[in-house]
């Protein structure tokens, strides 16, 4: 079985964000960055399937060279190779059009990804992969296993959760709890340094500029009031915070 695992490179959900240049560009100074969570989750499932059925795991990040240390750290889990795209990853319509271009080139059994990465939390990559390769697309996938060519999956929708079953291959997003976290042990951090990682240029350009960031307002102050007054709650939901 051939999985290729697309991963980001994305802040640690603790980083202090700020932009500069006049609110056009992330500030990267002083900021620790991840494997997006959500991918991490797709990796260890990945890996479980790779020990259960035999065959390779293959890491893509759409990223540049600050990107090899959370490769590196993917491969020390468990991934075989890697392949890093040499790019800015702009907007989600370029990311997709690098995965399925790397794709394309080889057969794939499974495409896994995060359902979303924590950054930009757009969830619609693994939707366009699926549809510029012309093969089904799901997400988010909370359980999985492979039977042979066919995948049996539950994912999470609306009120609740659905079984499924489909042929490979696939494009799934994954989040928890497809499999747990793994964490690299000692030999794992060594044999990473001497697995293959490939660096390619892109294809095509990124369609998206961006014109400004902007930080989200801050919190106002909250008030109390006493379980006894309710008529002063009501009150001020209705001509303070005009939620009534």
């Amino acid at each position: 079985m051939k999985i290729l695992v697309c991963i980001t490179n994305v802040p640690d959900t603790t980083a202090k964000i700020s932009f500069t240049d006049g609110d056009t560009k992330f500030n990267k100074t002083g900021v620790q960055y991840i494997c997006g969570p959500y991918d991490d989750y797709a990796l260890s499932r990945a890996v479980e399937l790779k020990e259960q059925h035999g065959g390779t795991v293959t890491v893509l990040n759409v990223g540049e060279a600050e990107s090899e240390q959370v490769i590196r750290k993917c491969l020390a889990i468990g991934a075989d190779d890697a392949i890093r795209v040499n790019t800015e990853p702009t907007d989600s319509y370029f990311v997709a059009e690098q995965i399925a271009h790397i794709a394309s080139q080889e057969n794939y059994d499974l495409i896994l990804m995060g359902r979303e990465s924590i950054d930009f939390n757009s969830g619609v990559v693994h939707g366009l992969v699926g549809e510029m390769l012309g093969i089904p697309s799901l997400s988010p996938v909370m359980k999985l296993e492979i039977d042979g060519g066919v995948a049996k999956m539950t994912r999470e929708i609306e009120g609740g959760k659905e079984d499924i079953e489909a042929s490979l291959p696939l494009v799934l997003g994954c989040q928890e709890p497809i499999a747990e976290w793994k964490i690299p042990n000692m030999r794992g951090i060594m044999s990473a340094r001497t697995k293959p990682l490939k660096v390619v240029e892109p294809v095509g350009v990124g369609l998206t500029i961006t014109e400004k960031y902007a930080l989200p307002a801050p919190k106002g102050a909250v008030k109390m009031i006493p379980a006894e007054e309710a008529e002063k709650l009501i009150d001020l939901l209705k001509n303070e915070a005009k939620v009534l």
